[in-house]
């Protein structure tokens, strides 16, 4: 049966057209289709890439805990010989959490055997490396600050633990106590007074430091007793 005039048109039309279409799509891969089975093949290596890359930090990481976990294992049983060396090995191939813990360590058992410019020096490494998490970096700033806070003026010591003397900070405890007493040593009693009412008014803070802060407190005219457990107070 014939096909009707606009029918035999339209069918005309449609064959045009998708003769048209063949022939674009024919030429766009002819232009580019080693570009995309290029990039698709690239980013196929790069998917494996990542995931090997993945895969590879997380054994290291399980290494690096395992082997630390060993070392201060050592420490406490007296066997420190090569400690330093593996703590070194750490450092190296760990990321930045081990390498600060590494170092860390390093510094804790310069100080357990008497080497103190040793330790000052292992904390100033992670104090300096704005590669490592804030976190161990307050923490050798606070430890780094006690080791040299007699040869520190005391105006270096609150500019250094500013930021960390603040009530609800973590090392509040630790930076407001090293502040109060530079601030003693500048006369400024009264601010000196407060800042260790602070300190055991904070219940985040250690409790013996709070009732050693409660006792300075005291003598210098401010009285914080009443941040203290009941028991403490009798």
């Amino acid at each position: 049966m014939a096909l009707a005039p606009g029918e035999s048109s339209e069918t005309f039309i449609r064959e045009v057209d998708e003769n048209l279409r063949r022939s674009q799509a024919e030429d766009f891969f002819k232009r580019w289709g080693a570009a995309i089975i290029a990039g698709v093949v690239l980013l196929l290596l790069a998917s494996a890439a990542f995931l090997w890359w993945r895969e590879h930090q997380a054994d290291v990481a399980q290494k690096n805990s395992e082997e630390l976990s060993d070392i201060i294992g050592d420490i406490g049983a007296g066997q420190t010989k090569d400690v330093p060396q593996r703590l070194d090995a750490i450092a190296e191939d760990g990321n930045s959490s081990y390498r600060a813990l590494a170092i860390l360590t390093k510094a804790a058992l310069a100080l357990q055997t008497g080497n103190r410019a040793a330790a000052i020096e292992e904390y100033r490494k992670v104090r300096q490396d704005s590669g490592l998490p804030e976190q161990y970096r307050n923490v050798a700033l606070v430890r780094l600050t006690a080791l040299e806070f007699d040869s520190l003026k005391p105006e270096e010591v609150i500019s250094r633990l500013q930021e960390l003397a603040k009530p609800g900070n973590p090392w509040f405890g630790s930076a407001g106590e090293m502040t109060a007493m530079a601030m003693l040593k500048q006369n400024r009693r009264a601010e000196a007074g407060r800042m260790f009412g602070s300190i055991a008014g904070d219940k985040q803070v250690p409790q013996s430091l709070r009732s050693r802060a409660v006792q300075i407190a005291g003598t210098l005219g401010v009285d914080a007793t009443a941040q203290l457990p009941m028991a403490q107070q009798q």
